[in-house]
C-alpha cells in the first residue's frame, strides 16, 4: 500500500505542477483540500481524471463517496486498491 501511496503522491505533483513539492513532502493522512494540501475543485477534477486514466477506477463528481475517496492519499490508496481487486 506504501508504494500505492506514493505513486499518487508523484501523480498529484505531475498532474497539478506542484513541482515545488517532492512525495516526501505529502502526508498521507493530510487532507488533499482546503487544510493539509490545500488543493481546490478545480484540481480534484484534473486529479479525477488522471486517477481514472491511470488505474481505471470510475468518479462520480456529486457522489459523497469520492468526496471521502479524496479525503487523503491514504484514502484514494484504499479505494485504488479495492478497485483493482473487483
Amino acid at each position: 500500500m506504501q508504494a500505492l501511496e506514493q505513486e499518487i503522491k508523484q501523480l498529484i505533483i505531475s498532474a497539478l505542477n506542484l513541482e515545488d513539492l517532492s512525495p516526501e513532502d505529502i502526508d498521507s493522512s493530510a487532507p488533499l483540500f482546503v487544510d493539509g494540501l490545500g488543493l481546490d475543485s478545480i484540481d480534484a477534477l484534473e486529479l479525477g481524471l488522471v486517477l481514472q486514466k491511470s488505474y481505471g477506477v470510475s468518479l462520480s463528481a456529486d457522489s459523497g463517496e469520492t468526496r471521502a475517496h479524496f479525503a487523503s492519499v491514504q484514502a484514494l490508496a484504499t479505494f485504488i486498491a479495492s478497485a483493482r481487486i473487483n
